[in-house]
């Protein structure tokens, strides 16, 4: 494909498909040929803006293509993906990869046989914070995160831990390096028929303890990670794209003159501009992709080991069950859900 513009379609033309088609057309390189959605009065806004065509069909636009964004809701990840792998379209997933563990097995099936790229879309990976943490963290011992942020209808359709905390398992698992040996798990449904709130405590057999928080009935929003390792502190903002590292000077501290700290100068690239120069560059150069097929197998087998544990408890059916959140807490969401409800998209 060296010497003319990679051809790329979008799928859905929603929030997240927006943004990929904006930056799409302008990435050297690129022809962006269409943006496909079933509505298609939404994928003739996001073409009109982008300057390409709009398609309802998705088999329409993937027969003109040489790679595809898949940005439709997740029980349609494998139609949409095993469509275009079909027909020799390198893909790009929105997380999570699919809805279950066996259609993801059947898409990097898919993908290997026809020598395609099949990255999925992990972006917090690709944040010049993330990028810049994987070259301090070693041998971690204790991380926790949190992600919290308001409610969105547009993702009711699953619970928090498939549509928010997935991106930290991802990057639980690239950080630690090592398999989960036990996890314990709690949350609860306030607004939606999944989980709105879920915090989980994971094991791995390396040792290593994660806290990990992930709410969508938060009235402000706050994405940060925090390592633990044997001689220093890692603090990791998502949202601000800040870093801060402090470490041992010495052995033994006696002030805080023996801590160093450090506030590493990051690169102001927007995470998604990078995942898809990263996707682009796998293609051309035909690469795994980092954030690959099987790395989100494995953040899905984990997330839905999670949500296993929820059901469990049945602390996610939020009818058989009284939350846990305070009623001050509870109105406030249900409050801000109604001011999200009320507005138009």
């Amino acid at each position: 494909m060296t010497g003319r513009a990679l051809r790329v379609g979008v799928v859905g033309a929603g929030k997240i498909g927006g943004y990929h088609s904006r930056i799409l057309s302008k990435m050297p390189g690129v022809q962006l040929v269409g943006v496909c959605d079933v509505n298609l009065w939404r994928a003739q806004l996001v073409s009109w803006r982008c300057g390409t065509v709009a398609y309802r069909n998705h088999l329409d636009l993937l027969r003109q293509v040489d790679a595809a964004v898949i940005a439709v809701p997740t029980q349609l990840h494998f139609a949409v993906s095993k469509a275009a792998l079909e027909g020799g379209v390198h893909v790009l997933i929105e997380k999570p990869i699919a809805a279950s563990v066996e259609e993801a097995r059947a898409l990097l099936d898919l993908s290997e046989t026809r020598k395609l790229v099949l990255q999925v879309g992990h972006v917090e990976r690709f944040n010049p914070a993330v990028l810049e943490a994987v070259r301090h963290i070693r041998h971690p011992r204790f991380i926790t995160v949190e992600r919290l942020g308001p409610y969105d209808p547009r993702v009711a359709q699953i619970g928090v831990v498939l549509d928010l905390m997935i991106h930290d398992l991802d990057i639980l698992l690239t950080l630690v390096g090592s398999e989960v040996d036990s996890l314990e798990a709690i949350g609860a449904s306030l607004l939606s028929s999944h989980e709105d709130i879920a915090n989980v405590r994971v094991r791995f057999k390396n040792g290593c303890v994660a806290d990990v928080t992930a709410s969508r009935v938060s009235l402000a929003k706050s994405r940060k990670i925090r390592v633990f390792q044997e001689d220093s502190y890692i603090s990791l903002d998502y949202a601000n794209s800040s870093l801060k590292v402090c470490r041992k000077k010495t052995p033994v501290i006696k002030s805080l003159s023996d801590v160093e700290i450090l506030s590493p100068k990051l690169d102001k690239t927007q995470p998604l501009q990078n995942e898809l120069a990263h996707f682009i560059d796998c293609i051309r150069h035909d690469r795994k992709p980092w954030a690959s097929g099987e790395h989100g197998l494995e953040a899905l087998k984990l997330a839905l080991q999670i949500t296993e544990e929820l059901e469990r408890y049945e602390l996610s059916e939020h009818k058989r069950t009284r939350s846990f959140m305070p009623s001050w807490a509870q109105e406030m969401a249900r409050t801000a859900a109604k001011t999200v409800l009320g507005t138009k998209e």
